[in-house]
């Protein structure tokens, strides 16, 4: 390996947390001569609890999973496609991000749910309870930790595996991503320990001294303008029917654009969202389909009422909640699930610069997903994540 390559691999982050040893991270291009070789000695060679990988969908996912397999025998490799990548520079693109929780930190148990499509819910707690007592007993001392989910973002079953995890983990922290393939939708991938699956989803709950938070945030601000399903395909996540007209076309009229001109743009800035209460939930629309029928990335129903949303500023929105994040000590990590729509959004509001400079300065490590979960929630437009604050050995606050 050339320096020149070792180099461009390098995460300033990973070097930069090695004291506070609460998350390494590194990165390399995803067409870099033994990218994982590349990625292992960015991270350091000390032992891992748990790797996950962020892999662009133009690598080689079966290659970079089973050479990872080679590096960390001793360790649960969780991987997913992208729909992008959060790293050194913000959003990247044609990347792999690796991010490296040491062993002497943390402990880690994962599970592969498959397949999707005849989910068996009690099955899922079950293993997920199982599993959850054991890890609390392997390590007591490691009083906190955060469950984290990567899923196939084109399975449309991510709401009935959120809620079935959520319901077994016994209160802790819970968050998630579904793996993307840019803005293809054609296939996407997750992996534990080299064994690829689509229709899949893999959790890892992880127990640690450090302390944990894990959030949710968004910039959309609901309207009063509100629009009724009235005919649906739940199972595939389609609306046939708005206010009893076509779908497509009756949301262009609401918004205020040409059914002709419905595009991944105007979804990202005119999304719909379902008012729970004093919250409110974002129901993102993929696409439109040759019968002029709404896809959403997430649950829809006949009868849900939808308010439109505004979004807020996403530069300043973001600044401050991750700012947030730091209002009694600064995060040692924070690894987020940032969803797609709101790179689109970036990009096209010319914002992309500003946001990538955001998500550096606050040292954001993650990737762009097809969706994000939060507890029981599959939820669309959001960020989700978990901000670690480093303890030292003895348990005291950095």
């Amino acid at each position: 390996m050339n320096k020149e390559a070792f180099d461009q691999g390098r995460d300033p982050l990973a070097h930069a947390q090695r004291a506070d040893v609460v998350m390494l991270t590194a990165q390399a291009p995803h067409d870099a001569p033994d990218c994982m070789g590349l990625l292992q000695q960015s991270l350091g060679f000390e032992p891992l609890a748990l790797l996950l990988l962020f892999v662009s969908p133009d690598a080689d996912f079966a290659a970079i999973t089973q050479r990872a397999e080679v590096l960390y025998p001793n360790t649960d490799v969780l991987a997913c496609t992208t729909a992008g990548e959060i790293g050194t520079n913000g959003y990247e693109e044609g990347m792999i991000i690796a991010i490296g929780f040491p062993r002497d930190h943390y402990l880690a148990s994962c599970l592969m749910v498959q397949p999707l499509s005849d989910i068996d819910p009690q099955t899922v707690i079950d293993k997920v309870v199982q599993a959850g007592v054991a890890l609390r007993h392997a390590r007591e001392d490691f009083e906190n930790g955060f469950a984290f989910l990567m899923v196939d973002g084109l399975s449309l079953r991510e709401d009935m595996l959120a809620s079935s995890i959520a319901a077994a983990l016994g209160g802790m922290p819970f968050f998630g991503g579904s793996a993307g393939d840019g803005e293809r939708f054609s296939e996407t991938f997750v992996a534990l320990n080299g064994e690829i699956r689509q229709d899949a989803g893999v959790v890892a709950m992880v127990r640690s001294h450090h302390d944990i938070r894990v959030f949710s945030l968004d910039h959309l601000e609901p309207q009063d303008r509100q629009m009724v399903v009235t005919e649906a395909d739940p199972d595939q996540r389609i609306v046939k029917e708005i206010n009893a007209e076509p779908a497509a076309r009756e949301y262009a009229r609401v918004v205020g654009k040409d059914p002709e001109q419905l595009d991944p743009f105007i979804f990202a800035s005119h999304p719909v969202a379902v008012r729970i209460g004093d919250s409110h939930h974002v129901r993102a629309i993929q696409r439109v389909n040759d019968a002029g029928e709404l896809v959403f990335f997430s649950a829809i129903d006949e009868g849900m009422v939808l308010n439109v949303a505004e979004p807020a500023n996403l530069v300043t929105h973001l600044d401050e909640e991750l700012t947030k994040l730091s209002a009694e000590r600064n995060p040692g990590a924070i690894l987020a699930c940032d969803c797609l729509l709101r790179r689109i959004e970036a990009g096209q509001k010319q914002m992309a610069r500003d946001v990538s400079g955001v998500l550096n300065r606050h040292g954001v490590r993650g990737f762009s997903t097809y969706g994000e979960q939060i507890g029981p929630l599959h939820v669309n437009h959001t960020m989700t994540g978990v901000a670690i604050y480093p303890r030292d050995a003895t348990g005291t606050k950095d």
